[in-house]
């Protein structure tokens, strides 16, 4: 018995034959499907014309929109910290006219690191704790791009916080914005590395007695070249900061204070000018290049200040990586890569 399409009413061995075979690995391309591989920036049309699409230089092309940059819709509970910075970052893209090849958007696990899902741009949402080092391969060897990476304090401190400290220390060009919520909101309410001493949560009925992470000292102890400290509920500060941290050439952090209204509402309360608190802004006369000065900035109570604490010039890993590549190519250019391959083995017996 035949088979039969119910659409067509023809015998489904027939249509088979009619279908394009696909071409074998052995067999060569033809003449038009080179010269179609060979085009650049090209959209297919229905029918199967090809229109080459000339590249506006960016001065022409317009900045991407909120409509452009926005992915799924945003999962976090109303009235989370975290959509401050979502829009913020969308602001900041914007106004400085970066375009989706020249963004990467990287995060770890957690509330706020769910951010690759909500930006429309190539990004990763990576294992726990572990978006520092695969962050750390796309800059060096994609130096071209700027890489934005966000977390939360359980991501980058705690099961995280090994690969902080060395990130920091190598000053691998990148922008690592921290949300700090002093909770674990993902897993419903948990003591996190910055949850001060009494916080009550599931993990803690009695209250935290350990003593907290203090992010910003980490972070200049560890050798960031770029510190920095806002809060949510000032998005003008908050894009500064991000801007600024963009901008330096090198490791740059920026210790956000994001509030969990779920898990631990009001705990930054004291920040927020709004609910009797005070936003206090480093003092102008704060030198950001003594390491010693920002050291006991950071180590005021809270509140404390919000600004750039920390911020110096020294040679970045990506350079650095960069030139001894360079150094090594030189020794061998006159060499066929079978030659330079001879050599290693050479160098084994």
């Amino acid at each position: 018995m035949t088979a039969v399409s119910s659409r067509s009413k023809k015998p489904l061995n027939n249509l088979r034959e009619s279908w394009p075979r696909r071409r074998s690995r052995s067999q060569p391309l033809q003449p038009n499907e080179i010269e179609i591989m060979n085009t650049q920036t090209e959209i297919p049309r229905r029918g199967g014309d090809i229109t080459s699409v000339p590249t506006l230089p960016d001065s022409e092309r317009k900045p991407l929109s909120k409509k452009e940059l926005s992915a799924d819709h945003p999962t976090w509970c109303p009235g989370c910290g975290d959509f401050s910075v979502l829009a913020l970052y969308f602001k900041l893209i914007e106004k400085r006219k970066l375009w989706h090849e020249n963004i990467a958007t990287i995060a770890g696990i957690g509330c706020s690191s769910r951010f690759p899902y909500f930006v429309q741009a190539h990004g990763v949402h990576y294992i726990h704790g572990r978006a520092l080092p695969f962050a750390s391969g796309v800059s060096l060897s994609r130096p071209d791009l700027h890489v934005f990476v966000f977390g939360g304090d359980g991501d980058a401190f705690s099961i995280g916080g090994n690969h902080f400290n060395h990130t920091a220390r190598k000053n691998i060009h990148m922008t690592y914005v921290v949300m700090d919520n002093w909770v674990y909101g993902l897993t419903k309410k948990q003591t996190s590395p910055t949850s001060p001493p009494g916080f009550k949560s599931k993990t803690d009925l009695w209250g935290a007695v350990d003593r907290p992470i203090n992010p910003m000292k980490q972070a200049i102890s560890a050798g960031a070249s770029f510190v920095a400290r806002t809060t949510h509920t000032n998005p003008n500060h908050v894009l500064q900061m991000m801007e600024a941290a963009m901008d330096h050439d090198g490791f740059s952090f920026v210790e956000c204070l994001s509030e969990c209204v779920e898990f631990y509402p009001g705990a930054f309360d004291a920040s927020n000018p709004r609910k009797g608190g005070a936003f206090s802004l480093v003092p102008e006369t704060h030198d950001v290049t003594d390491e010693i000065a920002a050291y006991k900035l950071a180590d005021e109570p809270f509140p404390g200040h919000f600004g750039v604490f920390y911020k110096v010039n020294r040679p970045r890993k990506n350079k650095l990586e960069a030139d001894i590549s360079a150094k090594s190519r030189e020794k061998v250019k006159a060499l066929k890569d079978w030659q330079i391959l001879q050599q290693n083995f050479d160098r084994m017996k």
